[in-house]
């Protein structure tokens, strides 16, 4: 009522709020007794069966399972589609760039960029992610310390340092090193994980047939890949250098998901959903 329903309007929609909320078994509690999802997700459901003009929606879908989610942001679509000014406020970048035709992203009150989902996400990701991690968590590092990584920089084909790439950009991950006596035989790699942690790759100089003799002081190795094969997303890189001479690996250092860097869908990419690029051709006979 207060959203200005008619109690006609109330009690020819009351059934299908209730239903949509999935709150039918306690749509008799007091509301003051409802967990903060059950308030939100009754509001929410209010605010889109009152046929509004103008919907602002904030951060309201970071509530309740995945299901609820994927429900409000199918009926979020389907206002959309019958001409509903939705304005969408979120930090959930995946659901930005899917239901937004514009982006715009305020810090302090102040416009920082205007324009295409895509881009804006992209330039926002690259400032907060400030690159790669200078000090590691306790718990992700570890190694005998005889060789340290002191830098690890993610280059562009430009090679310039950046936070953002696109699907199928060359990346070279810049790993710097001090030996604080002669090792021999090291073995540098790296490895990529997605953002919920699963791992995508681990290679090391082994897999490309590289050997070092032995390093002593500073120096610095290089890992490139010709053409990123990642779909839009958040992803985490681990560096490592390893004595693979003996029965047992042992760790020099190891820097584990201490880097992160954002991937952004390249031109003429249309897949939207997965994580490995891998373009092909139909065909029918």
């Amino acid at each position: 009522a207060i959203m200005g329903l008619s109690r006609r309007e109330i009690r020819r929609k009351f059934d299908a709020i209730v239903e949509f909320a999935e709150l039918a078994p306690f749509i008799d509690v007091p509301v003051r007794h409802y967990s903060s999802g059950m308030y939100m997700r009754l509001g929410f459901s209010v605010a889109v069966h009152s046929e509004p003009e103008v919907l602002l929606v904030d951060e309201v879908l970071a509530v309740g399972d995945y299901g609820f989610q994927a429900k409000c942001l199918r009926r979020v679509k389907e206002l959309k589609r019958r001409g509903t000014t939705i304005i969408f406020v979120s930090h959930d970048m995946e659901a930005i760039k899917e239901m937004c035709d514009r982006a715009i992203w305020l810090d302090g009150g102040g416009v920082c960029a205007d324009g295409n989902p895509e881009r804006v996400v992209s330039s926002y990701l690259g400032v907060v992610s400030g690159g790669a991690v200078k000090s590691v968590a306790r718990g992700q590092r570890w190694g005998t310390g005889d060789v340290e990584l002191t830098n690890v920089r993610l280059l562009g084909q430009d090679g310039c340092e950046h936070q953002v790439f696109f699907t199928g950009d060359s990346l070279r991950v810049h790993i710097s090193y001090r030996a604080h006596r002669r090792v021999y035989a090291p073995v540098f790699g790296v490895a990529i994980y997605s953002s919920n942690g699963i791992q995508l790759t681990s290679v090391d100089m082994r897999d490309s047939g590289y050997s070092m003799e032995w390093i002593e002081g500073s120096g610095k190795v290089e890992y490139r890949i010709a053409s990123l094969p990642l779909l839009a997303g958040n992803y985490l890189l681990s560096a490592f250098v390893y004595d693979y001479g003996g029965q047992v690996p042992i760790a020099y250092d190891h820097l584990e998901k201490a880097f992160l860097f954002r991937v952004a869908n390249g031109d003429g990419v249309k897949e939207r959903t997965g994580t490995v690029y891998m373009p092909g051709q139909w065909w029918h006979s």
